[in-house]
């Protein structure tokens, strides 16, 4: 190895790191950068996401898909769609359509590729069949490539003694010394073969954006097998004429002009082959990048099996996560940036997308993705639109799914269900989540509160300025049907803590002064919010209170605040009636006359249209 590239060994710290980390430390040998890799380059730049058929698109591809499109955009360059299909045996019914569905939806949109076309196509590999043997036949031409002859069995016999036998696995170049005229005979009679390379005696350095120089230990790992020496010669064309991923890689990435190659570390101990087949060639390869695995917090890769989490985009998408949240997660995976916020939309992506990646595996935390679909969602809910819009059909088919008709009915009162639910989500968006998260958080608005024991805990422990708060809330049953609105009841509240501050403002041995009347203000306005919004939403959060209230309608609030404010009115203290009315609505104060404590045919509701019905007459 040249002593320009060598690297210090792992030093004792790198113990216990996860088998990923391992891997990929005795796989090559790896210098550090030694400048600064987040300067973009001068010319427009080529990307390309190469999905295989063989699986859907998950979090770690997306991510790969994402940096590759973002490096394009920002450069003013192409993001092109290749489809690798050449492992017919493995392709997965449907998945073709699915990844590009899943990239659709994510947003990433390419400028060339299957759907569309373009000047460098075909690109499903597949169809590049003859391309990739024409090139196969050039390297065997000029001397960097050999047919082998070696059958499947003594293949296995071969990998199985050096397993064995604890020695590197590779080819021995049993048919390397074939003269050409026995290679083409025995191919001219149709025997089985495949076309290798003749790798090179020394691995070539590749520059890495993130890694900075890599070289594969290859040519340390020749060991005697019988007299031969183990080479890696890595199969480019399979016996049935298709390529390997090595070949059609390389070939293709060169043809399409690609600039860039971005893709998962598991790719770096291979990358050595791929330089190798591009000088085999004569061609420039691309700049590579090479991002580090997605793991869990406990080191091992992100997958189901691993980690109990789903990674199929899919599964995101019908759980209700919006593109724009996914994208901003995952783009803060292994990417760094000097934005004061993680918050960022596409385009803002794009501004300040920069070639700075985190070195080694990234830990995915999704409380980052509850986080950023909260916001996100917010945005939504604040611009309108076809977005919001879905949202909203998204919310209504979780309601309709779970929520009995016969109680939506007690809440709707002749309202259209989807408007109902947008008004929701227009006040509450930023606790959005998933639609079914976010039926369930705010299922106060949909079904009775749940009666349990807790409420007569509660109000057995009631202080007495809880049950003052709780008894001022009547008030709110004062207010004209025609003005329940968020504004209007704000007001109300406004002038109930006013009343609450002045009537009952402070303790005997405080002084007064302005400073203390603002301090006992704050005090009843926080005990007073605490004990609305536990009578009217079970002490749930949500929109503010106004809005709650207005959403909600002034019926289903009275009936959920005189449950409360009965038994306030049945416990109270009757030597301090003469301290109550200014608390109370004119429907409650009346209940203070021995004539209406005597009257329990009356319902409250009666009582407050009675009380209403008078007050209307009174001021025509």
């Amino acid at each position: 190895m040249n002593k320009d590239f060598a690297c210090s060994a792992p030093s004792s710290a790198t113990k216990g790191r996860t088998s990923t980390d391992t891997f990929l430390r005795l796989s090559f040998e790896v210098c550090p950068p030694q400048k600064s890799r987040s300067l973009l380059p001068d010319n427009p730049a080529r990307t390309r996401f190469a999905p295989s058929p063989t699986g859907y698109l998950h979090l770690g591809s997306l991510r790969t898909a994402l940096f590759s499109y973002l490096l394009a955009r920002a450069t003013k360059g192409q993001f092109i769609l290749r489809l690798e299909d050449t492992d017919q045996t493995r392709t997965v019914p449907g998945a073709e359509a699915r990844l590009y569905e899943d990239i659709k939806w994510a947003g990433l949109h390419w400028d060339e590729g299957p759907e569309i076309g373009g000047p460098f196509g075909p690109y499903r590999q597949s169809d590049r069949t003859q391309i990739y043997q024409k090139h196969a036949s050039d390297l065997r031409n000029s001397g960097h490539a050999y047919r082998c002859f070696c059958s499947k069995g003594r293949i296995e016999s071969l990998s199985r003694y050096q397993h064995d036998n604890k020695l590197a696995v590779g080819y021995d170049r049993n048919c390397e010394g074939l003269s050409p005229e026995e290679s083409y005979r025995r191919a001219a009679a149709g025997e089985t073969h495949v076309i290798r390379l003749r790798s090179p005696n020394v691995a070539p350095v590749v520059e890495d954006m993130i890694f900075g120089k890599v070289q594969s230990g290859w040519e340390n790992d020749k060991r005697k097998y019988n007299a031969n020496v183990v080479w890696e010669d890595p199969v480019l064309l399979k016996s049935d004429g298709m390529p390997t991923y090595h070949l059609a890689n390389v070939v293709d990435d060169h043809l399409m002009n690609i600039t860039h190659v971005i893709r998962g570390s598991e790719w770096l101990p291979s990358t050595s082959r791929h330089v190798a087949l591009y000088n085999a060639f004569g061609w420039e390869p691309p700049v590579f990048a090479h991002v580090g695995l997605l793991v869990d917090s406990e080191g091992q890769k992100l997958s189901k099996r691993n980690s109990g989490v789903d990674t199929d985009i899919k599964s995101y998408r019908e759980k209700g996560y919006l593109p724009e949240s996914l994208i901003n997660f995952v783009s803060l995976l292994g990417w760094s940036h000097r934005e004061k916020k993680d918050f960022m939309d596409m385009e803002k992506l794009v501004d300040v997308f920069g070639l700075k990646f985190t070195k080694g595996n990234t830990t995915v935390n999704f409380g980052k993705l509850a986080f950023l679909q909260k916001q996100h969602a917010a945005v939504r809910a604040r611009k309108g639109g076809p977005p919001f819009d879905e949202m909203v059909d998204r919310v209504t088919q979780e309601v309709e799914s779970t929520i009995s008709p016969d109680s939506l009915n007690l809440f709707l009162n002749n309202r259209n269900l989807r408007d109902y639910v947008a008004q929701i989500l227009r006040g509450n968006a930023k606790n959005y989540e998933t639609p079914t998260d976010f039926v369930q958080r705010n299922y106060y608005f949909f079904k009775p509160l749940s009666e349990t024991a807790s409420f007569q805990l509660l109000v057995d422990d009631l202080s007495e300025d809880e049950r003052r708060c709780i008894l001022a809330a009547s008030r709110l049953g004062d207010i004209p049907n025609d003005r329940w609105r968020p504004g209007y009841i704000n007001d109300n509240i406004g002038k109930i803590l006013d009343t609450l501050s002045n009537d009952f403002p402070m303790s005997s041995d405080e002084s007064f002064t302005i400073d203390v009347a603002d301090k006992r203000k704050k005090e009843w306005q926080k005990q007073f919010n605490l004990m609305l919004r536990e009578m009217l939403t079970g002490g749930l959060p949500g929109p503010g209170l106004g809005e709650t209230m207005a959403i909600l309608g002034k019926d289903i609030v009275m009936q959920r605040l005189d449950k409360w404010i009965d038994v306030a009115m049945q416990t109270r203290d009757s030597n301090y009636d003469f301290d109550l009315p200014p608390l109370l609505s004119e429907y409650r104060q009346k209940q203070l006359e021995p004539a209406a404590l005597a009257d329990d045919d009356i319902s409250v509701d009666q009582r407050r249209r009675n009380s209403q019905q008078e007050a209307s007459e009174a001021h025509p």
